[in-house]
């Protein structure tokens, strides 16, 4: 995991990176290690609301292709402000919905989205794709092109050795 943060330290460390936000619950690990590396804040954006936080919130509607549902985030505005940079780090990318729902709580606060940083892309799915058309820099620690009968095919080599 100290490696992980250490790649996407290094790759975004000329971004001005001020936050770095993930999504609950698997995203937290690899962004805790990247904001450590960059010696910045971590935000994780909840699931469920938070009782203790039950106003002036952002919030983004999120499909979970894996589920089949659709859930809300939710940050508290207090935390992000529209002089941040701020980084997006999740384990996976497949379908891109989450990373879109995160951009849209940057967007929200006005602050700006200084890359995303994605663990694992599927890369043939088109959440990649998807947020490169949209500007986005997605730095992807490794790329899957496939899997088939047990066999996972890599893209390229992988980043992070």
């Amino acid at each position: 995991m100290k490696k992980i943060g250490e790649t996407f330290a290094n790759a975004f460390c000329h971004e001005g990176v001020t936050k770095v936000l993930t999504l609950e619950s698997s995203g937290i690990s690899p962004a805790l290690m990247t904001a450590y590396e960059l010696g910045v804040p971590l935000l994780v954006a909840r699931k469920r609301k938070p009782v203790t936080l039950s106003e002036n919130l952002y919030t983004a509607k999120v499909y979970s292709f894996t589920k089949r549902e659709e859930t809300e985030i939710f940050v508290s505005q207090s935390f992000l402000h529209h002089q941040d940079r701020v980084l997006i780090i999740d384990d996976f990318l497949a379908n891109g919905q989450a990373a879109l729902g995160l951009t849209d709580i940057v967007a929200q606060a006005k602050a700006n989205v200084a890359g995303i940083g994605i663990v694992i892309e599927k890369a043939f799915q088109d959440g990649g794709q998807l947020l490169r058309s949209r500007g986005f820099r997605v730095v992807s620690l490794a790329r899957v092109a496939s899997m088939q009968d047990g066999t996972v095919q890599f893209a390229e080599e992988v980043m992070c050795q």
